[in-house]
């Protein structure tokens, strides 16, 4: 079998201080982020529109401006370059449009004296909706940490589900305080990539944590550091291969997508590396933390064995009509 495989066992345990240490220096610089800058909602959560040109030439992005000043509804708009310098985006905030006005022909017009361009897309989401997909996002948010949280307290002792939990919410928060520092705009693409950050983060605690199960089942030990570093050394190569795989996958994305699909890849990006590392040294050095005792947990399966051999003996003794 795969466990009685030597490995080379690192000490994994004896670096997990300092990446605690940079876990929660990072946590706190996501939450100063939050607290002070906080999210920059996208269209999909704040309403609004969002027109892309596309120039023959480079942009006139100040003239841009100059001439949406002119018109009452987009005086407020932003106007950035949008993955070349002939590619502009427009965010315009959100305009209660009657039934006759056509928003599209009416930038067209606007915009014409600035050169010959193509509209090439022009989304709008109104303020209702926008609040809808918000409360419907963080439902699906809060529902997805829930859930998991439920399937680990199920399936290890409460130390390591804690751990697995507290590393799963860690994960989530830095990505979060990454996409503010980059300004990128919190919409769907984003809640996207942070519903599948925390199912792809659980997957490697998981892994890791049923390995160090395995190791305490096999045979009787006495240091839980030496437990947590072999699992981890045996499960490294699969982790390193799974999130590097993940990674370059994701990396692709980002590099080619284009600006539109930079909401997805870039908290991906980051969240595999910080999911590895988390899986790695955060998870397991606080279930020993908490106070995990290999003396108490072999207690206790040695009192789970017991209470499963009786009942095999009074059932065999049933069966045979003793009882």
């Amino acid at each position: 079998m795969e466990v009685f495989k030597k490995v080379k066992v690192y000490d994994f345990v004896k670096y997990s201080s300092y990446g605690l240490v940079v876990s929660i220096v990072l946590i706190i610089a996501s939450f100063v982020l939050l607290g002070v800058k906080g999210f920059n909602l996208g269209i999909d959560f704040a309403g609004g529109s969002v027109v892309q040109l596309q120039y023959s030439k480079d942009a006139p992005l100040a003239e841009i401006r100059e001439l949406l000043a002119k018109d009452e509804r987009f005086k407020n708009s932003q106007v950035s370059e949008f993955g070349s310098k002939q590619e502009v985006l427009l965010k315009i905030p959100y305009i209660p449009t009657g039934v006759n006005e056509d928003m599209a022909q009416d930038i067209i017009t606007l915009l014409k004296p600035s050169g010959d361009f193509e509209l090439r897309r022009l989304d709008s989401v109104g303020p209702k909706v926008g609040d809808e997909l918000k409360q419907n996002g963080i439902i699906a948010l809060t529902l997805a940490l829930v859930a998991m949280m439920i399937y680990i307290s199920f399936r290890y002792e409460w130390r390591f589900s804690l751990a697995g939990v507290l590393a799963l919410i860690h994960d989530v928060v830095i990505v979060s305080g990454v996409v503010i520092l980059v300004g990128v705009d919190f919409n769907l693409d984003v809640l996207a990539a942070l519903l599948t950050l925390i199912g792809y983060s659980i997957n490697d605690t998981i892994i890791i944590f049923d390995r160090i199960r395995e190791q305490m089942l096999i045979k009787c030990q006495k240091d839980m550091r030496y437990v947590i570093n072999e699992a981890v050394s045996r499960t490294l190569s699969r982790t390193l291969l799974t999130s590097l795989t993940v990674f370059f996958v994701v990396l692709t994305l980002y590099l080619f997508g284009g600006e539109i699909i930079v909401g997805f890849s870039l908290p991906m990006l980051v969240g595999v590396i910080v999911a590895t590392c988390s899986s790695i040294f955060v998870a397991p050095r606080l279930a020993i933390m908490f106070g995990f005792s290999l003396e108490e947990y072999y207690q206790k399966e040695a009192k789970k064995l017991k209470r499963k051999e009786e009942k095999k003996r009074l059932r065999e003794m049933y069966e045979k009509g003793r009882l």
